[in-house]
C-alpha cells in the first residue's frame, strides 16, 4: 500500500514499473493482479510471467533522515548521509539555522549523537 500511495502521488504511468508491481503482487492478491495485467494490454495469465531479477543495489541506504532532538524532544529532522562520522554529524547539526532557533544563542551542555539513529542536544 505504501508503494501504490507513492506511486498514486508521483502520478506513475509508466509500464516499467507498473509491470513489475503487478507480478510481485501477483501472488498476495492473485485476482487484482489478473485484473491489472489484463488492464496492461496483457492477454496471458500473470502467473505464467517470472518473477522480476533482485538486484542488492537497490537496497543499499545512501542517507538517514536523523531526528533532531532539543532535550529529549524531537524538534525537526535532517537528512544526512550515512558515511559521516560523530563529529562531522555533529558540526553539520550544530550548523543548521533550526539548531540555531532552538538554542537561541545558548551553548549546548552536551551533543548526544548516536549515528544511524539520532541527534540529542541538551542545554
Amino acid at each position: 500500500m505504501i508503494c501504490v500511495n507513492e506511486l498514486t502521488a508521483q502520478k506513475c504511468h509508466s509500464r516499467a514499473i507498473l509491470e513489475p508491481l503487478a507480478i510481485l503482487v501477483s501472488p498476495y492478491a492473485p485476482h487484482i493482479a489478473e485484473e491489472l495485467w489484463e488492464k496492461l494490454g496483457h492477454s496471458g495469465s500473470i502467473s505464467e510471467i517470472p518473477f522480476p531479477k533482485f538486484e542488492a543495489k537497490y537496497l543499499v541506504e545512501s542517507s538517514k533522515e536523523y531526528p533532531i532532538s532539543f532535550n529529549g524532544k524531537m524538534r525537526f529532522t535532517m537528512e544526512l548521509p550515512l558515511d559521516l562520522s560523530k563529529e562531522e554529524i555533529e558540526s553539520a547539526v550544530m550548523a543548521n539555522e533550526k539548531t540555531q532557533q532552538q538554542l537561541q544563542g545558548r551553548e549546548p551542555k552536551k551533543v548526544i549523537v548516536v549515528p544511524g539513529k539520532i541527534v540529542n542536544i541538551v542545554g
